[in-house]
């Protein structure tokens, strides 16, 4: 069981892609291993959407190689791997003089699955009761909801959602993750290119921060904070009217960021917490409450793309 977990299911080494002059990936070194879900993440042009189309055999590299199930996914294997992966494309786009049920069926057909999984999906996304619709009726979110219950037909070993959570509210982004974890349960893989770095940030084993088409980190976010060397924030709570006497007693060697009634805001770097903490723990009935505050996941991405944590 370890061994299939730690099986490498999508490699890509030293890959470059251009269009004419103009490079979109330079020297790319991503592996994705079984049952990972991994969070692409950069600003728009970053070459997100052009990583996942190479891992899908949607276009090849200008040179370096990409392997997918063991194998090119721009080439034979392209046919065989097909029914095991689900794609769900930023801009959503179907015939709109169909229903969702006419779609959904359309494309069981395609991966040979039973015409019942439909139904059960259209359920899961909320679309049941519009399922007879055409689809020009749609609003985007239920295209979007009818995106992801297509790129979901026959519960995939591989997933690629780029932007999936547009336009959907917040119950069903909760639903869609969800179901996304039940995937990774049963040993699904997932690549997932987003913007809501808020949404992803608990939901994923791994990021990998694109920059300019280049891979600027990569890693969990505890590994991603040590990169960065960000500091950890901790809020004191203490009895009324005694924040200013504990900085005080604190001195000048801790770093302060803000001093209330009853609660001090103090930082340091991840090395120095437990020190710090132990000195806290020396003021005895004076503290009530201590909270560490990690920094989050905007944070660490504003360090990597522009070298600011604030």
């Amino acid at each position: 069981m370890t061994d299939a977990i730690n099986q490498s299911v999508i490699s890509l080494d030293a890959v470059n892609k251009s269009y004419g002059r103009e490079v979109v990936l330079s020297d790319v070194d991503i592996t994705i291993r079984s049952g990972e879900c991994v969070v692409l993440v950069g600003h728009n042009g970053a070459g997100k959407t052009t990583l996942m189309k190479l891992m899908l055999g949607l276009t090849r590299p200008s040179s370096g190689k990409v392997e997918v199930l063991g194998g090119n996914p721009a080439f034979g294997t392209a046919l065989a791997q097909h029914k095991t992966l689900g794609y769900l494309p930023e801009s959503v786009a179907f015939y709109e003089a169909m229903s969702a049920s006419e779609v959904l069926a359309f494309y069981a057909r395609l991966k040979g699955v039973e015409h019942r999984h439909c139904e059960e999906l259209l359920e899961t996304v909320g679309l049941a009761s519009a399922s007879r619709r055409r689809i020009g009726t749609y609003s985007k979110g239920m295209r979007q909801r009818l995106g992801l219950a297509q790129a979901m037909l026959g519960s995939p070993q591989l997933l690629f959602l780029d932007e999936p959570t547009t336009g959907l509210d917040p119950s069903l982004r909760r639903q869609f993750y969800e179901l996304i974890e039940a995937m990774h349960k049963a040993g699904a893989t997932s690549v997932i290119s987003s913007h809501a770095l808020n949404e992803v940030e608990a939901r994923a084993n791994r990021f990998i921060i694109m920059k300019a088409g280049k891979m600027v980190a990569s890693g969990a976010l505890d590994e991603l904070y040590q990169q960065a060397a960000l500091p950890v924030r901790l809020e004191v709570s203490v009895i009324p009217g005694q924040a200013s006497h504990v900085a005080e007693r604190l001195g000048s060697e801790t770093a302060i960021d803000d001093v209330g009634d009853n609660r001090l805001y103090l930082s340091c770097i991840n090395g120095d917490k437990m020190p710090l903490i132990r000195r806290i723990s020396d003021f005895g009935e004076l503290v009530s409450d201590l909270q560490i505050i990690p920094p989050k996941l905007d944070e660490v991405y504003n360090h990597f793309m522009n070298g600011d944590p604030s």
